[in-house]
């Protein structure tokens, strides 16, 4: 079995990025409650993403959402990020808000709005090239509502088409993840449904595009990881958007739904290595933080993240390995039931002390005074992100 010394070294190394939406005001399709704590602007993100990995010390990049996130001079943005102690990691593009979008944007049966749509994929490119990202995230809203609305095959070749023109214009370090989702906001078909669909676009790119796994793009009681297991096996996981949903991309905390289903999914992780940084499989979380705080609830998700990879790294391998290959179907599962029940919150807490931060992370916020102070500058021009 694995140490506890050694549960720790793996622990130590981890690394999850937090989203710069997060921090702004964000919301549902029919509201957005303001918060007077939420950051106004990409700076203010990166510091509350900053104060994240203060008190985690796992959080050492934050994601940027373009044009959420624009500004004039990435150099100085970068520049920001570093002197907090941060990197800026994936740049996801925004290709779902404009008006000429309502019937698709790389997707769209106009090729004027397809054009429109590439560019700005490409825009996205030269902006990780400028501030050092290693990935470039897609997510498209495009789809459609109604049978024969549109040429379902014609989509996909676009889509194709843009892909390709993006991918090849990827520098050098710089990889591209494609996201997939199961429904909304089309309702009759997606163009990137599911996970198949995403993986026969990476296969026809090339290997610096993977799939993306956004565990709440799924419909309710899917085996996330047989799906995770089945990418790692061909070598196209890219990486993750973790967060939770009762019913589908509710978009909250990773594991408030279901806690063993995440944990299940980093046991397969674990199994294979993958849950280190050097791995290739990026741990981002991507929440919609509307009726909680924004910073606290990030701490929260980036805790469970840890305590779920914790668990996974406490199963015994070697017992489980011989229960499979006698056949034993009570001690195999048991080995994972074993792992899963152990309170691992206590080996965490000394991972901590032992990094020089607080054992606490949600009680070290209550005490750092953010919130006040954020409450009381950010008072004026209100937070953003949902559009901001």
């Amino acid at each position: 079995m694995t140490s506890a010394k050694e549960i720790k070294q793996e622990l130590r190394q981890q690394w999850i990025e937090t989203p710069s939406w997060a921090y702004g005001n964000t919301g549902t399709r029919f509201k957005v409650f303001r918060n007077p704590a939420a950051a106004r602007d990409p700076y203010e993100k990166i510091a509350d993403a900053a104060l994240v990995h203060r008190l985690t010390g796992v959080a050492p990049s934050v994601a940027l959402h373009i044009p959420w996130d624009r500004v004039d001079d990435y150099s100085k943005l970068s520049k920001h990020a570093a002197e907090l102690g941060m990197r800026i990691g994936a740049i996801n593009p925004n290709i779902f808000q404009e008006d000429e979008y309502r019937l698709g944007s790389v997707c769209h049966p106009d090729p004027k709005v397809r054009r429109k749509a590439t560019d700005h994929l490409l825009e996205c490119v030269d902006i990780a090239a400028a501030v050092g990202s290693p990935l470039v995230s897609l997510w498209f809203a495009d789809g459609t509502n109604y049978p024969g609305q549109d040429d379902i095959r014609a989509r996909q070749d676009r889509l194709a088409l843009a892909l390709r023109e993006t991918y090849d214009a990827l520098p050098e370090g710089v990889g591209m993840l494609l996201e997939y989702k199961l429904f909304e906001p089309g309702f009759y078909s997606m163009d990137v449904p599911d996970w198949g669909t995403s993986l026969a676009h990476c296969l026809a790119l090339g290997p610096k595009a993977n799939v993306l796994v956004d565990t709440g793009h799924h419909a309710p009681g899917t085996n996330i990881e047989f799906i995770v297991a089945g990418l790692l096996r061909l070598g196209r996981l890219g990486g993750f958007h973790f967060n939770s949903r009762f019913y589908a991309d509710d978009d909250l905390l990773v594991g408030a739904a279901d806690p063993y289903q995440l944990f299940r999914i980093l046991n397969e992780i674990v199994a294979e290595g993958a849950h280190r940084p050097g791995s290739g499989v990026a741990f981002m979380l991507d929440q919609c933080h509307n009726i909680e705080d924004k910073v606290p609830a990030e701490i929260r998700s980036v805790m469970n993240v840890q305590e779920a990879t914790a668990k996974a790294l406490l199963v015994d391998r070697e017992a489980l390995k011989a229960a499979q290959r006698e056949g034993d179907v009570m001690a195999a599962n048991g080995a994972l039931v074993d792992a899963f029940s152990t309170d691992v919150r206590p080996l965490l807490a000394e991972l901590r002390e032992e990094m020089g931060i607080d054992p606490d992370p949600i009680a070290a916020y209550s005490r750092c005074g953010h919130a006040e102070q954020a409450r009381s500058e950010r008072a004026v021009g209100g937070g953003s992100s949902w559009g901001g």
